[in-house]
């Protein structure tokens, strides 16, 4: 029998002038950033914290810690690869992923099919087994306060 495995990943970072907004390796035109190590990615951080937790291994801040200076500023879909290759080590497939982005602004639906291009093609999957949904906190919290921005996420895997 097939081994199923289930985790979930969550993260958020700090909206600031002077950083590019990238959500699934888009760069979104907006007049702030995330705040962060790498890109600041939220969405491809919570991905990558979901496959991780399902194959049983430490968050991403364990694999990519933020003091290593060959991690800064660096694109975040590098590391899902990164990711990715430790569950094919572990031998793992992914099933099928799935995640909500949290922020107040800017409208992200018209971003959405090119964010699940390029993480399907990272992670070597069809874009129909990538699941990403936008939404607001209707103005409540740091999101809707528009301080920041958070995504959470599902991943399904099997042996």
């Amino acid at each position: 029998m097939p081994g199923y495995r289930v985790g979930n990943g969550y993260d958020v970072h700090r909206l600031t002038e002077g950083r590019k907004l990238i959500l699934g390796g888009v760069e979104i035109p907006y007049k702030e950033g995330l705040l962060g190590h790498s890109d600041a990615d939220v969405l491809v951080h919570s991905i990558m914290d979901a496959l991780l937790g399902a194959c049983g291994e430490a968050d991403i801040g364990k694999h990519f810690p933020d003091n290593d200076m060959s991690y800064k500023d660096i694109s975040s879909l590098l590391l899902l690869k990164k990711v990715k290759d430790i569950l094919d080590a572990k031998g793992y497939q992914i099933s099928n992923i799935d995640s909500i982005i949290t922020a107040e602004k800017p409208k992200l639906s018209p971003y959405i099919d090119e964010m699940k291009a390029n993480i399907a093609a990272v992670l070597q999957l069809d874009k129909d087994c990538i699941g990403i949904k936008a939404t607001t906190s209707e103005g409540l919290g740091f999101a809707g306060r528009g301080e920041g921005i958070a995504a959470y996420a599902v991943a399904a895997i099997c042996k």
